[in-house]
């Protein structure tokens, strides 16, 4: 089976696995809402990358965007769907899979431990 196939069946989800993407959705994993700057700093991104990272996921169906005012100066917020949030889960349960396998596979495949084995670093 090609690799992409059984990627794409464990959950594995290339759009949420870009690194900005996935601390973006990580991080609205945990909070109801975050004001748009709190994001852009915690996951250390600039205001341009964070504005194409949210278009790419409100299109997705996984973060929702909320605007308004405080005090007159506009705002933004944005959360995680539950889309969002299910996505997230299953792409983490896929690397934990992957991580799973490669680890039985090596064990399946590794040779005997010896002396000069137990000394090599790990």
């Amino acid at each position: 089976m090609p690799v992409e196939r059984s990627l794409a069946a464990t959950g594995f989800n290339e759009l949420i696995h870009h690194p900005s993407r996935l601390a973006v959705l990580a991080f609205l994993s945990g909070c109801v809402e975050a004001d748009f700057a709190l994001v852009r700093d915690r996951c250390e991104l600039s205001d341009s990358a964070l504005s194409k990272i949210t278009r790419t996921l409100e299109e997705a169906g996984y973060v929702g965007v909320r605007k308004g005012r405080v005090s007159r100066k506009p705002r933004t917020w944005l959360y995680l769907t539950a889309e969002g949030a299910d996505a997230l889960a299953a792409h983490l349960d896929a690397l934990h899979a992957i991580a799973a396998d490669a680890r039985s596979a090596a064990a399946q495949h590794s040779e005997p431990a010896t002396e000069d084995a137990a000394d090599r670093p790990r």
